[in-house]
Formats: C-alpha cells, sequence, structure tokens
C-alpha cells in the first residue's frame, strides 16, 4: 500500500437532488446526518449515512464551480456510485509517495463543512484530500484519499444507529469491460498487489478489515442480480454496495428489499436506491 493509506473510508453516490435522495434513503432504514454544505471551491453539499468504520455520502451540485465540472458531466448522464474514497492516515506522505512513484497527484487541498451536534451546537468538520488524476479511474470510477481532522465531528453516534440495523461496508462492485485490466490499473494506483479472482470478478482488499473493491463483468454482474436491474447501467462505472448488517429480518423489512441467493442476501434495484443496487448481507 501507498505509504499513508489505509482502506475504504466511504464510498460517494452522485445524486441530482439532495432532499429527494434523503427522503429515498432515509425510506430504507437508514438515518442520515443534516445537509452539509462543503467549501464554496467545491460548490456541493451532502448527506452522509455513517457506519462503524466507514460510511456513504451522497453529494449533490449546489453550484456550478470547476471542481465539479466532472461531477455535473456524470449526472448528465446517470445517478450512482461516483467515486471511492480511501483513508489517509496522513496525506502529506501518501502524496509525496504517489508522486515517487510516478503519479500526478493534486494535493494535499484543505476543505470543511458545517456540522449540527446534539444538544443545538454546531462544529466543523475540517478534511485534507488527495485526488489522483481523471484520467485514472478505473473502469469509470474515480478515487481519492481523505484526512480527517475532526473524526469526532463526522462520526457521531447518533447518526451510527440504523433501522436497518446497517455495520459497515462489505464490498463495493464496478461494472467494468474488462474486469481483469481494472483491477491491476487500481492495484498500480493505490500500491496493492494482491488481485484475487474469485466467483467471476476481480478483488482488491485495501485493507483486511476495510471494504474490498470488485470488478464485474455484464456476464458476472448477471449472476448476481436480476436482468432488469442491470438494464440502467449501460457504460462502465459504480454497480452495488454491499452492507453488513446485525438483522437480515430487519434490514429486508425495512428496505422492502428481495432474496437474491441461499444464503438470504437481501438486494434492492437501482431504481429505488439513486442509481446504486444495494446488498444487506449478515
Amino acid at each position: 500500500m501507498i505509504d499513508g493509506l489505509g482502506g475504504v473510508d466511504h464510498v460517494v453516490v452522485l445524486v441530482r437532488d439532495l432532499d429527494r435522495a434523503r427522503d429515498t434513503w432515509a425510506a430504507l432504514g437508514f438515518t442520515l446526518s443534516p445537509r452539509g454544505v462543503h467549501s464554496a471551491h467545491r460548490g456541493t453539499g451532502n448527506h452522509t449515512i455513517m457506519l462503524g468504520p466507514d460510511y456513504l455520502e451522497l453529494v449533490g451540485i449546489l453550484s456550478p464551480t470547476e471542481h465539479n465540472a466532472p461531477s455535473r458531466a456524470l449526472l448528465e448522464r446517470r445517478e450512482g456510485i461516483e467515486r471511492a474514497g480511501l483513508r489517509a492516515r496522513d496525506v502529506e506522505v501518501a502524496a509525496a509517495d504517489l508522486r515517487r512513484r510516478g503519479i500526478a497527484i493534486t494535493g494535499p487541498q484543505d476543505f470543511s463543512r458545517p456540522v449540527d451536534l446534539p444538544g443545538d451546537g454546531t462544529g466543523e468538520a475540517r478534511f485534507r484530500t488527495i485526488q489522483w488524476p481523471f484520467d485514472c479511474a478505473p473502469a469509470g470510477m474515480r478515487i481519492f484519499a481523505v484526512q480527517h481532522l475532526t473524526p469526532e465531528l463526522v462520526w457521531l453516534p447518533a447518526l451510527q444507529q440504523h433501522a436497518n440495523t446497517a455495520r459497515r461496508l462489505l464490498c463495493l462492485e464496478v461494472l467494468a469491460h474488462d474486469p481483469a485490466k481494472a483491477a491491476a490499473e487500481l492495484s498500480e494506483l493505490i500500491g496493492m498487489p494482491d488481485v484475487v479472482e474469485q466467483d467471476g470478478g476481480y478483488r482488491i482488499q485495501p485493507a483486511p478489515d476495510r471494504a474490498a473493491i470488485v470488478y464485474l463483468d455484464r456476464a458476472s454482474a448477471r449472476q448476481r442480480y436480476p436482468e432488469a436491474w442491470l438494464e440502467p447501467f449501460t457504460e462502465e462505472g459504480g454497480l452495488a454496495v454491499t452492507f453488513e448488517v446485525g438483522d437480515l429480518d430487519a434490514a429486508a423489512q425495512e428496505t422492502g428489499g428481495m432474496v437474491l441467493d441461499p444464503a438470504g442476501r437481501v438486494g434492492v434495484p437501482p431504481n429505488r436506491t439513486s442509481g446504486v443496487i444495494l446488498n444487506f448481507v449478515i
């Protein structure tokens, strides 16, 4: 692994309407943070779904800026998974190591957003990020890394309790024309050489206690999901997120999902989830 980097920190889901997305995901049994507004140069806002070690972030465009131009271009085609964020223990160290390896990293960049705290208090969550070049996006999914300077303002206990009993992210699936090639590209970009072929997918585990990133071709995806669920995915890019839950029956009840395999995996189609297939497993 690149010096200073850890595993998957969070997954970014790009949405066209933040209020509608908030209501959509709340109806699936998730607790969402109040709307956050990022620094002006980003021009974006968010709602987060905080889990144990990681989270999922819904991001919408509030005002067009140079920084969010790639996101706006994607939203013209679809909603859904845009980026995977890796946890940075030290972005300065990580950026230096990446540059030594010949990767033209952008950053570190600082940004912040206000946070509503329990008891009507407020705080400012602060972050430092580094961004891989836009053309370094295996199978169309961008990657970046984030160092949390104020994690206590992000992982608020009240936000980590979900009616569907979601605990953490287990897997992020990406649809790829050539999954072996995409996995090899990601491996090179993050310094993680171990790519495991499993059930028709190519799996990278950036850290043993964090979510895996799995690249699938359409044939392999058809073995996992109904064909109708795959119809919206006409190009490469983020496909699905798998959550570990404490109670699979509660997850099924809260989400209204369907059982997808004999192991009891519960799935929710992308037309109910801002363009993302959701899985829930024990």
